[in-house]
């Protein structure tokens, strides 16, 4: 008869538990732990991925007065390239807009209909990059704040 099948019941318990918890901290340890590199634009689109381009009320384009525009990085995520193009005026953020974010397939249409409206709102909300990742997309969560951060830094917010 074989050792674990009647005389030691809880051998057989401690095994399973002791396998559950090596399953789980091998799992853990594949996660990711660094967020997706920036992507540096090509120069074949003729304009360098944080040019700042002033409106018409704009009054030096210094940091506490005037308005910006500032087109941040391109950010490569796994599901393709976020960027974000943001409106400063007299120091606070008054525009963000997402120039560009995956959208090729129809589940990211789907995914990216609720959390740009989301990721615009709470940048508007907080004034910084400091804004909270969508549930569902957390890539583009990642590219956004990502890139939102390079273009505050280049209008000196």
């Amino acid at each position: 008869m074989h050792a674990l099948k009647k005389n030691r019941p809880l051998r057989r318990v401690t095994l399973a538990a002791a396998g559950t918890v090596t399953g789980v901290v091998l799992l853990l340890s594949l996660k990711p732990h660094t967020p997706p590199a920036v992507a540096q634009a090509s120069s074949s689109s003729g304009q360098s991925p944080s040019q700042s381009q002033s409106s018409g009320s704009s009054s030096g384009g210094t940091k506490s007065t005037g308005t910006k525009t500032v087109t941040g990085d391109t950010v490569q995520t796994r599901w393709g390239p976020v960027q974000v193009r943001v409106t400063v005026r007299n120091g606070r953020i008054t525009e963000v807009t997402a120039v560009a974010y995956p959208q090729e397939n129809p589940r990211d249409q789907e995914i990216n209909s609720y959390a740009i409206p989301q990721l615009r709102r709470e940048a508007l909300a907080a004034q910084s990059a400091q804004i909270d990742s969508v549930s569902g997309a957390t890539y583009t969560s990642d590219g956004y704040r990502q890139s939102l951060q390079s273009a505050l830094d280049s209008a000196g917010v």
